[in-house]
C-alpha cells in the first residue's frame, strides 16, 4: 500500500488524498499575458527529481505541500503553507 505523509495525521493511505498540482507562483490574471496564463495553468514539464506539490487530505480537509521525488516514487516530507 503506499503511503502519504500527512503533516498533521502522519503517514495515511494514498487513497485519502488528492493531488493538487505543482507548487508555483500564480501570475495576476488581470496584469499576465494569456501566454503567461496557459503557461501557468498547462505548462507543467513532468521532468523527474525531486518536486513540490500540493495534496489534500480528504479525512482532514487540510492542504498541505510535499516534497516529493518523482524518479524514486518516494515522499521526502511534507507541511502546512
Amino acid at each position: 500500500m503506499k503511503l502519504v505523509p500527512c503533516p498533521l495525521n502522519g503517514w495515511r493511505p494514498a487513497s485519502e488524498f488528492a493531488y493538487g498540482g505543482p507548487v508555483e507562483e500564480m501570475p495576476d490574471p488581470q496584469q499576465c499575458t494569456d501566454e503567461e496564463w496557459m503557461h501557468y495553468v498547462y505548462g507543467h514539464d513532468g521532468a523527474p527529481g525531486v518536486q513540490k506539490e500540493w495534496w489534500y487530505h480528504n479525512a482532514s480537509g487540510t492542504w498541505f505541500v510535499a516534497e516529493r521525488d518523482t524518479a524514486a516514487d518516494k515522499f521526502i516530507r511534507s507541511y502546512l503553507p
